[in-house]
Formats: structure tokens, sequence, C-alpha cells
């Protein structure tokens, strides 16, 4: 059975997390296309900037990276890619239900009215274009359609009316007087700039760094050691070292990498599973 978004969420909530990635998981989950092609996003993605989603979390960038990476180390296996582009949004996805159909503690019972059923609450591009109707795109009704759709697209930065302008030039240029309404998307997912050409951006974009290397060291730390496994390991390693050392190692980690105490936390169950000295 495929996922949906409350099947999701229930596992969200079921999850040992920190307060703020339970939030981040469901700000991603909100935004996840369940529909393919929906905002031109693959089925079961979102599209989020950094900026965009430090913003919605009212956090800083690093505190975001660092929640990124609890996410990315828990059972939920948050995965992110950008391949339109440096600048363009990341793709956001949770892979733990990619292969989850066959699973009975994940399937959503007949009752559940979700709305990431297939068919429902995503607005796709149908019905036909008149290539002749109306050259201002906000007094039709494509252009919430196009602010929305572009977002994980190549003209993500391009202002609306100069999407509208080029297609309806397009379209004149071969003679087509109507057409339908997938052709808009696909002229916006083959999108190319043309040289000389300045978008007008909707949104100043920001561009988005390279990690730090240390951001990249402490998550592979956390990765070692699966975070739903924590009271297991700090148990273990309490009763190997001792909790006056164990709270050592934390303050220590906390230090170096100026993060929360539950990132640390994590990062000494991940070095102590790199060496040896407890079980994954």
């Amino acid at each position: 059975m495929e996922p949906t978004t409350g099947l999701i969420l229930r596992r969200i909530t079921q999850t040992d997390l920190s307060v703020s990635a339970h939030k981040l998981a469901t700000v991603i989950l909100d935004a996840i296309a369940w529909k393919e092609g929906y905002n031109g996003l693959p089925r079961g993605t979102a599209a989020f900037t950094l900026a965009d989603l430090a913003s919605k979390m009212g956090i800083s960038r690093q505190y975001l990276t660092e929640l990124l990476a609890e996410l990315e180390a828990s059972e939920l296996e948050l995965r992110r890619e950008k391949p339109n582009g440096k600048f363009a949004p990341w793709l956001f996805r949770f892979t733990a239900f990619d292969a989850e159909g066959e699973n009975q503690d994940v399937e959503s019972g007949t009752g559940d009215t979700s709305l990431s059923r297939k068919e429902d609450n995503k607005n796709v591009f149908s019905g036909q274009i008149t290539i002749g109707a109306e050259s201002n795109v906000f007094q039709t009704c494509w252009a919430e359609l196009i602010k929305a759709a572009k977002k994980a697209l190549p003209c993500w930065n391009v202002d609306t009316q100069v999407i509208w302008d080029r297609f309806l030039a397009f379209n004149r240029s071969r003679g087509n007087d109507k057409v339908p309404a997938g052709f808009l998307l696909g002229f916006m997912r083959r999108w190319r700039t043309s040289p000389g050409t300045v978008s007008r951006p909707e949104t100043a974009a920001t561009p988005e760094r390279a990690p730090n290397p240390w951001a990249r060291d402490l998550h592979n730390q956390i990765k070692a050691a699966p975070s739903g496994n924590r009271q297991f390991h700090a148990s273990d390693l309490c009763r190997l070292i001792g909790q006056t050392a164990y709270e050592a190692r934390i303050h220590d980690v906390i230090r170096q990498f100026s993060c929360p105490r539950f990132t640390a936390t994590l990062a000494v169950h991940g070095r102590a599973v790199l060496a040896g000295e407890i079980s994954r």
C-alpha cells in the first residue's frame, strides 16, 4: 500500500527525535507532492532552499543543519539532493517509506481520509490554454499554478509573467492557437535561459553554501549509531566508562562543535560504536 500523509505523520510522532526535529519533519511532510508532476516534483518529494526552510522554522542555518543531520540519522531516513543546479532548491524525501508497501505495521487503514491520496489535494495542469486570449498571466487561472510549479524546476527564479510571455511566443511561432495545459508544465521543465536574458526574481535567492567539514564530521559520527537505540547506547556506555566520563564526553562534543546536547549525545554514541566500545 502506498504511504500517505497520515501514515508518515504517525511514524514521525513515533520516532525518537528532538522537538525541533519533529517540527522540521512535519514542515517537510506538509510540502510533499503525492501526485507525480505536482509542482514539477517527483512523487514523494518536497522542495525547499535551506534559507526558506530555516525561515519557516525560525532558526539559524547552523541549527537547521544539525536538525537535518538528526533526521537523516533517524529511522525516517531523510535524504536530500539538488538535481537542478547549484542555486536551485533542495529536494527532500523520507526514504524509509520507499520499500514499505508490504509492511503491515505502516499501512493506513481503509478509513484513512488523509489528503495524500493520489488524486486528492493536488492541483495539476489540465484543460486547454488559448494562446491569444490574455497576455497578462495574472488575469488568468494559470498564474498561481505557474508560481507553485516552478519552485522545483529550472525556471524557479524566473518571474511568472516572463514564463507566460515566453510560452505564448513559443506557441505563436509554431502557429498554435490552443494547446493542452500540460504543454505549459512541459515548457517549464525544459526551461533554458537565453543569453543576455535577465530574469526578474520574485524572491531574492540566497546561494547555498557547501556543508562545513565539521558538519560532515558530526553527521558521520551520528550516523554510526541509530538514534532509535540511543537509550541502549547510553546504558551500555555508562556501564562501560561510568556516568562521569560519559557526561564529560558529551560536554567535549558540545564544546568542539557548539551543538545542542541531544546532537552531542548521538555523536558520543556514534564515536563509541566506531571505536568498538559498544554495539550498533
